[in-house]
């Protein structure tokens, strides 16, 4: 039988230049698989738009707004208040809707402060 060469493994890195990147990784494109590379999209989703519409005009409905939620979204109220609130601290959320941004985070602040 022939011996099998072992490769030394260093103990300190080496001072020497090494170049382990594969080719195609300084690409331009990201990874398909690489979710940290991914960027925001450009501009907001429909039901982000629709959950911000909604946000402007709910108060010219009749009746209460939990039962406007249902309606509209067909969601329960807790799930759309979680979706809203991740809205407000998106940017693109601000820059499309920034004076019903604003007056929800307003709100927001003051509820905390109350707590």
């Amino acid at each position: 039988m022939k011996r099998e060469e072992v490769a030394h493994v260093p103990s300190q890195p080496s001072t020497q230049d090494v170049d382990d990147f594969v080719d195609g990784d300084l690409g331009d494109e990201p990874a398909a698989g690489d979710i940290a590379v991914e960027e925001e999209p450009a501009e907001l989703d429909d039901r982000s738009k629709q959950i911000l519409a909604f946000e402007k005009r709910w108060w010219r409905q009749a009746g209460s707004k939990e039962q406007a939620i249902r309606d509209t979204f067909g969601l329960s109220a807790t799930r759309y208040y979680q979706l809203l609130n991740a809205l407000l601290d998106n940017p693109l959320a601000l820059a499309h809707e920034p004076v019903v941004v604003q007056r929800l985070r307003r709100l927001r602040v003051s509820r905390a402060r109350r707590r």
